[in-house]
């Protein structure tokens, strides 16, 4: 997920879809499924095309390059976090930035193939050749941004305590975040990510507000 300036998100006003954005959002969606399972290494264009129905030469016509196809999933799957959880409008902040978090995991819990989407893509991305590197660094960072200004924001309403250690709450946050989406994405069914993050949270609210 990545968040503009000031974490205002613009809404685009709806308007009809042609047959090519058509084609472009489920060749967007069948690599989603294909890089959750196969990561963008072990997933070539001719998976993704035969997948979506299309000819190699139809989906380079949307996407020259599996490079430029990934860039698109990774926009796609940006603006679906953002828009649920800004809706719009201005980011939650004090704990509400927390609990919007933990309706996140609600949905993804939903959706494995998301889970799976950035599970695998985020451990490839570690390397800096890799072309989703930047975009995972600008996701770290984002969400470190937004958790931080969440908590001072939070001190400044008096919901948090003026000692919490912000640096430390927010990254053991994260952590927990994508610890438990890779614990479930294993073991689907073993247990119950939704409650052990909200539990998380819960913890923190109790010991730091």
């Amino acid at each position: 997920m990545s968040y503009p300036a000031g974490y205002r998100i613009e809404r685009e006003r709806p308007r009809r879809r042609s047959s090519g954005e058509a084609a472009r959002l489920k060749a967007i969606h069948a690599a989603i499924e294909l890089f959750a399972v196969g990561g963008y290494g072990g997933t070539s264009i001719a998976d993704v095309a035969a997948k979506t129905g299309l000819s190699q030469s139809g989906l380079l016509h949307h996407f020259p390059s599996k490079t430029a196809l990934l860039t698109a999933v990774l926009e796609h799957r940006s603006k679906e976090d953002t828009d649920f959880l800004f809706g719009g409008e201005q980011a939650p902040l004090g704990w509400e930035a927390f609990d919007a978090l933990v309706s996140l995991v609600a949905r993804n819990s939903t959706r494995p193939d998301w889970v799976g989407l950035f599970v695998r893509l985020s451990a490839e991305a570690t390397e800096p050749g890799h072309p989703a590197h930047q975009w995972l660094l600008d996701h770290y960072s984002s969400l470190r941004q937004w958790l931080s200004e969440a908590l001072e924001q939070g001190k400044i309403r008096g919901e948090v305590k003026q000692d919490a250690p912000v640096t430390f709450l927010v990254n053991n946050t994260i952590a927990v975040l994508d610890g438990i989406q890779l614990q479930w994405l294993c073991a689907p069914g073993s247990f119950s990510m939704v409650a052990q993050f909200r539990n998380f949270i819960q913890s923190i609210k109790t010991t730091w507000s």
